[in-house]
């Protein structure tokens, strides 16, 4: 196909595709004379995945490239996809607080991690981020915020699990990366926007509440 029929098919302007060509997000076509060019069926799921990542799941030209060279990476594994995509969502700021203050932070997140039975590492992408969070609700004296960790920590572990149930039963190599991708960009994107849905419903059900005499 054409780039053209590339651009119907997907819903993406032929300028954006040309972008997305120009900074490696999408393979090259197969070139057929001098000024022709063809794409085959592949480069519409892969116009499709990174219009996802980019579009929904927010990723910058960067995370969404860092992300696909890992998709085609011929040594690929699921566990080093979900990886890749968590590193793409995960926002890492500069350390903030004293050495003291971050090693309090880090001894909270670990002792977290432990009460929940967690094998992970430290070098997992959310860890710095959470050891980030605790160490702001602490310099903002938000002991109420901290408590919370616990109840996202339960309901974080019920999802992975139902998460990679669903990974498990796609067939594929190719499909089980890119669900990797999607749960974990699109997943993040889809947890936030229930999260603000449910904010709503929870307040105007604390609103409608008799008040106490």
């Amino acid at each position: 196909m054409r780039i053209g029929e590339l651009a119907r098919r997907t819903g993406v302007p032929v300028p954006t595709i040309k972008y997305y060509l120009r900074e490696g997000l999408l393979p090259a076509g197969e070139r057929t004379s001098p000024n022709q060019v063809q794409y085959a069926d592949a480069h519409v799921r892969r116009l499709k995945l990174v219009r996802a990542m980019l579009e929904v799941g927010g990723l910058s030209i960067v995370a969404a490239r860092e992300v696909l060279a890992e998709v085609d990476s011929p040594a690929r594994t699921v566990h080093g996809m979900l990886g890749a995509a968590q590193s793409a969502v995960t926002r890492i700021t500069a350390n903030r607080g004293t050495e003291e203050e971050w090693e309090r932070a880090e001894r909270e997140v670990a002792e977290l991690v432990r009460r929940h039975g967690w094998a992970t590492k430290p070098d997992n992408p959310g860890w710095k981020a959470l050891v980030q969070i605790v160490l702001t609700y602490r310099d903002l004296d938000r002991g109420d915020l901290l408590a919370l960790l616990d109840g996202y920590a339960e309901a974080a572990a019920e999802l992975a699990t139902a998460e990679l149930a669903v990974l498990a039963q796609v067939p594929s190599t190719d499909g089980k990366v890119e669900s990797a991708v999607l749960g974990t960009v699109l997943g993040d994107a889809a947890m936030a926007a229930l999260r603000r849905i449910a904010q709503e419903d929870a307040s105007r059900r604390v609103q409608r509440q008799p008040h106490s005499a």
